[in-house]
């Protein structure tokens, strides 16, 4: 059974910038064991909760990916790729079903 500490295991925060308070508020949060990329599956895992619904005036999301060797990766929406990017389907099969289901 895989933990935290392993290297392959990645866990993940999406948050949302509220800026009346000035301060990141958790909207969700996930975690996988995976050989692919961090910076993949923090790309995948915003543009899902994008496609779930957009920010609205002022709200910023970003996600925030911990790997099991204490390696910290900060994605935010300037990082995605142009309009019409797919994610793979191998790193959609890693995300939660309410993840999933935002890009179908």
């Amino acid at each position: 059974m895989s933990r935290e500490s392993d290297a392959s295991c990645l866990l993940w925060e999406v948050q949302l910038y509220e800026p009346f308070s000035r301060v990141w508020i958790c909207k969700g949060y996930g975690r996988a064991v995976t050989d692919v990329e961090p910076a993949e599956v923090g790309r995948a895992v915003l543009a899902c909760q994008l496609a779930r619904g957009p920010a609205r005036g002022g709200e910023t999301f970003r996600v925030v990916v911990r790997t099991g060797s204490d390696n910290l990766l900060i994605v935010s929406a300037d990082e995605l790729p142009a309009r019409g990017w797919m994610a793979d389907p191998a790193i959609c099969r890693l995300l939660p079903a309410y993840l999933r289901d935002a890009l179908a």
